[in-house]
């Protein structure tokens, strides 16, 4: 098994763990993204599962909607990309990505794995749960972070309807790595969910 199903696993892991703990009033509450409410998180994750299988011409496997049952739906979902990625002939076979041919574990570790992270702390915030990141998580990415072109930040840039990363938030220079990398990818980290 290689270090990306484990990384992706472990993620998934901690994300259904988010979308477990949800209340059933607190599905509205406002997430720190503005356009979607906890709900929506999970819509968003369930989307980008399946925007993965695209390039290999398949699709999440039938599930009800995430306003009937988002737990389902995401542990389908995550079964559907944990799938290519145990397979070693799926995993290390190239695809097409907005970023040019990359393997598809490659693919899935850059963009829904990563996605994982950014929105579980999204999810944990707006319905009041523990929105610690894990340090592993917050050292391996903090570099990548910093480099974030101005263009993954301009709404609209890579199709209508598609923000990548909000504006920065300016955070103090010592604050905790945590609260600075949720700045740079336009998070406030003194976000107050609301219902």
């Amino acid at each position: 098994m290689s270090k990306i199903a484990d990384r992706y696993r472990r993620r998934a892991d901690t994300f259904e763990r988010y979308v477990s703990a949800v209340a059933p009033d607190q599905w509205t509450n406002q997430s720190p993204c503005d356009d979607w409410d906890a709900r929506g998180v999970v819509a968003h994750i369930v989307d980008m599962h399946g925007v993965m299988l695209r390039p290999l011409d398949r699709t999440l496997s039938p599930e009800p909607s995430t306003d009937d049952d988002p737990l389902a739906v995401f542990r389908s979902a995550r079964n559907d990309v944990q799938g290519l990625l145990d397979d070693p002939a799926i995993a290390g076979g190239e695809c097409e990505s907005p970023a040019g041919r990359m393997l598809v574990e490659e693919m899935v570790d850059r963009v829904v794995s990563d996605d994982l992270v950014l929105h579980g702390w999204d999810l944990a915030r707006a319905t009041g749960q523990d929105d610690t990141i894990d340090p592993v998580d917050l050292e391996r990415m903090w570099p990548g972070m910093q480099e974030i072109p101005e263009e993954m930040r301009t709404p609209g840039h890579f199709g209508p309807g598609v923000v990548v990363f909000g504006p920065l938030v300016e955070v103090p220079d010592d604050a905790p790595l945590q609260d600075r990398f949720l700045g740079l990818i336009g998070r406030d980290p003194g976000f107050t969910p609301t219902s």
